[in-house]
């Protein structure tokens, strides 16, 4: 069956982003703004002959059959567009409101925090190794957490009934003929309830043959309980003297299997709270976007609308002291907005008609209005929100330390439980049955591979959010890895040591061409280009207010310049390199002229019509002025600094002597400074590449990390493992100050871990009973089993306090 908008009547692809659920059914739609359109009169739309919708059973399964992802007419382009970054968008959970609406409306997916392969429909324990499955997708309301407070009932459950059970053997009753049946009665609630989630796992992970931390703790409990259970039926069998081991023997260990099942429900809750932190920092950001935006109609009148609603191209005002809802442009008014939330920068930046708005900052004193340019998942803050959740989900390489342990640690740990078994059943002193069991079970509750494998899971987790506080995204976990040990970097000129933002400084027409007409010629084929260079003249147009004609036929060749038909003639934007292309001859008069200019640092770019050479630009573009305190950063920590520029020679050279870097290489293609990258790995140097153009790409994806700035390309952003919110070269060194304090903390983790059962497993098989006549308890083990997945996760969470 074809989903069916049913506002527009449209064919709606059935994994579409937009959808509704009404009257029990889910509805599809095509765009947001249909589903704004229908979700204010939902009755309006479904009295139509076309309106159609996806039918769910009480599953929540609909029907997936065929039909044509179309659009709205009146809004193809835009939510094509939209519609391809929702597949990679922030996703929220349907039904969301506000600010996580905004980002997204995939179906809610669950996955393990140990496991990133593990992707469920539904919440539950994790297939592979039993841990609770946590929502893939992030909401700005109140977490609702099932798992930590099915956890905690069953908690305080068996912790009001497992305090009485220890504390009856010191009582009166514990003389009576029924005491063992009295203790039944109180563990069994304890045990077949409380740790009813512990024996599912256990199976679970033994039908899947993936043998985990609930496939010990399970068989301990059970062991235990069943021990107790059978000695109560038929005590004679069981009883025996206790000579010589005082209080450690008993008949029963109902208690031993009832403090087991509580101290392991109370390591569960305490992780699950710790494991809730770790999210704080994406929440906190989900929070930044304004739950409703003040949208103006085509006569000026404002309405509230929810942030959802908004779409690319409406016209918004941003009141003084508001969050701006989306991302984009003043179109009238001035003020001081806050961006120091998303960027990181401290002082209030002025923006005026023309400025860019980013969502989630907050306006100053002044009024707004302003023209939304992207929305939902296509804004800068849900792209910073998805990739942070992106790398919280990634395995760093040092994570193949603890997946190659883990995959023989269960194993192992039985093993060596039935060992102590039988060699205290042999050798041990009497009652050997007994003092095998305990023994035994100790062994299988102390070992606990879940602090092992939250090792590095959990420092990432906390290490990515810590992060993008900082305004550094890290792409995944392999890059926050390697970064400190980067000790080379390549860094693009402009838009990187630049401001990014070039201003045409002279405009030289060829003799028999106006200034007027080369500028139009020009402008004509810069307009449709993302380039800096480009855009300033461009820009040089506008403020001309020269009327440029449309251009048709627009190519881009890069790292050379720009081309296409304007006003029926041919026209060339670019390097030389783009003009001897195409057979065009450089004057010799603006080729002087360009050379003494270039000395001065400008860049020069040429612009030929009809084969014919038109003039020249010379364009500016002021060094960034935290460029200096950068570079003077990097070096201090060693990074040895190459400037990898696509401009000319002179230009490079100019603006490297000022800012004392000794390595250039000028002229470059794209291909060129990937060969570059190529040439320093081969050196046996560990290169980072630092850029924000479409003909950077290739290098950052060449290089070991790939470092873009937020202000770049939306190519450069794809192609980095790392991206600078704003632009700013000194967040490399807090980066890689992070990435060496996150290094340190997973290694501390890991230690931890092989420590804790290196140590533990021995003592529970009494190896110190021969000599101090030491025995752990089962129910120690299980206090100590639970703790030591504690302390690695509270030793991650200190990278939140971290400074850098």
């Amino acid at each position: 069956m074809a989903n069916i908008d049913p506002v527009c009547g449209m064919t709606v692809a059935p994994d579409g982003p937009h959808r509704m659920q009404y009257g029990g059914t889910t509805y599809l739609f095509c765009s947001a703004g249909c589903r704004a359109r229908f979700k204010d009169q939902p009755e309006q739309f479904l009295a139509a002959p076309d309106g159609g919708h996806e039918h769910h059973d009480r599953h929540g399964h609909g029907d997936h059959g065929g039909g044509q992802d179309h659009h709205c007419d009146h809004d193809q382009d835009r939510h094509h567009h939209r519609h391809e970054h929702a597949q990679r968008g922030a996703a929220v959970p349907s039904g969301a409101s506000g600010a996580s609406a905004a980002l997204g409306a995939d179906p809610v997916r669950y996955r393990c925090p140990m496991c990133p392969e593990v992707d469920e429909p539904r919440p539950g324990a994790c297939p592979s190794c039993g841990m609770a499955l946590e929502p893939h997708t992030l909401s700005a309301a109140p977490e609702d957490n099932a798992e930590l407070r099915a956890m905690t009932r069953r908690l305080v459950v068996s912790a009001l009934l497992t305090a009485p059970l220890i504390a009856l053997p010191f009582t009166a009753l514990a003389t009576l003929p029924a005491f063992g049946w009295l203790q039944l009665a109180i563990a069994s609630p304890v045990v077949l309830w409380g740790a009813a989630p512990f024996f599912q796992r256990a199976w679970t992970s033994v039908v899947n043959r993936s043998l985990n931390m609930f496939t010990l703790v399970g068989l301990g409990i059970a062991v235990a309980y069943l021990y107790s259970v059978a000695a109560t039926i038929a005590p004679t069998v069981f009883r025996t003297a206790a000579t010589g081991v005082g209080a450690a023997v008993a008949l029963y260990y109902f208690e031993s299997a009832a403090a087991i099942t509580t101290l392991v429900l109370l390591g569960q809750v305490l992780e699950l709270r710790a494991r809730r932190r770790t999210g704080a920092a994406l929440r906190l950001l989900l929070e930044l976007a304004p739950p409703t935006a003040q949208r103006l109609d085509a006569h000026g009148v404002e309405q509230e609308v929810p942030l959802e609603a908004v779409a690319a191209g409406d016209r918004l005002r941003v009141r003084p002291g508001e969050k701006v809802p989306v991302d984009g442009t003043v179109t009238s008014g001035t003020s001081a907005v806050d961006e120091s939330t998303i960027t990181g920068e401290s002082m209030p930046t002025v923006k005026q008609p023309g400025a860019a708005l980013i969502a989630g900052t907050v306006n100053g004193s002044g009024s707004l209005q302003m023209r939304a340019d992207k929305v939902g998942a296509d804004t800068l803050l849900a792209r910073i929100v998805q990739m942070v959740a992106d790398a919280q989900r990634s395995r760093a390489p040092i994570q193949r330390i603890a997946d190659s342990v883990s995959a023989v640690f269960v194993p192992a740990v039985i093993a060596i439980a039935v060992v102590t078994f039988t060699a205290w059943s042999i050798f041990g002193p009497q009652p050997s049955l007994t003092l095998a069991l305990l023994n035994a079970v100790a062994v299988l509750i102390i070992a606990c591979p879940c602090a092992l494998g939250l090792a590095t899971p959990m420092s990432i987790m906390v290490a990515t959010g810590r992060g993008a506080t900082l305004g550094v995204l890290f792409r995944d976990a392999a890059a926050m890895e390697v970064l400190s040990t980067v000790d080379t970097l390549l860094v693009d000129k402009t838009g990187t040591l630049t401001e990014g933002r070039p201003r045409v400084q002279q405009a030289i027409p060829a003799p028999g061409v106006t200034e007027h007409d080369l500028i139009a010629a020009a402008a004509a084929v810069a307009l449709p280009s993302e380039h800096p260079l480009s855009a300033a003249v461009a820009a040089l147009a506008r403020q001309r207010g020269i009327a440029v004609p449309a251009a048709t036929g627009f190519a881009s060749f890069a790292g050379q310049g720009v081309s296409g038909t304007a006003a029926g003639r041919d026209t060339l934007l670019g390097r030389t390199s783009l003009l001897e292309r195409h057979g065009v001859a450089v004057d010799g008069a603006i080729a002087e002229q360009a050379a003494s200019l270039r000395a001065a640092g400008h860049t020069v770019i040429y612009a030929a019509v009809d084969g014919r050479m038109a003039g020249a630009f010379a364009i500016a573009d002021p060094v960034k002025t935290t460029t200096p305190q950068a570079i003077a950063q990097l070096r201090a920590a060693g990074i040895n600094l190459v400037m990898a520029t696509g401009d000319n020679r002179i230009t490079a050279h100019a603006v490297a002597r000022g800012l004392d870097i000794r390595t250039v290489v000028a002229e470059a293609l794209p291909a060129q400074k990937a060969a570059e990258v190529r040439r320093l790995q081969e050196a046996g140097h560990v290169v980072a590449m630092a850029g924000d153009g479409i003909n950077d790409a290739p290098a950052l994806a060449q290089a070991q990390v790939g470092i873009a700035m937020g202000t770049g390309t939306d190519v450069a952003m794809e192609s980095a493992d790392l991206t600078l919110v704003r632009g700013d070269l000194r967040a490399i060194a807090r980066a890689r100050l992070l990435s060496a304090a996150t290094r340190r903390n997973v290694r501390q983790n890991l230690f931890l871990a092989f420590l804790y059962n290196s140590l533990a497993i021995p003592v529970a098989a009494g190896v110190l009973f021969p000599v101090f006549g030491i025995l752990l308890s089962p129910m120690v083990a299980a206090a100590a089993m639970s703790l030591s997945s504690v302390s690695v996760i509270g030793n991650a969470l200190r990278l939140r306090r971290v400074r850098v």
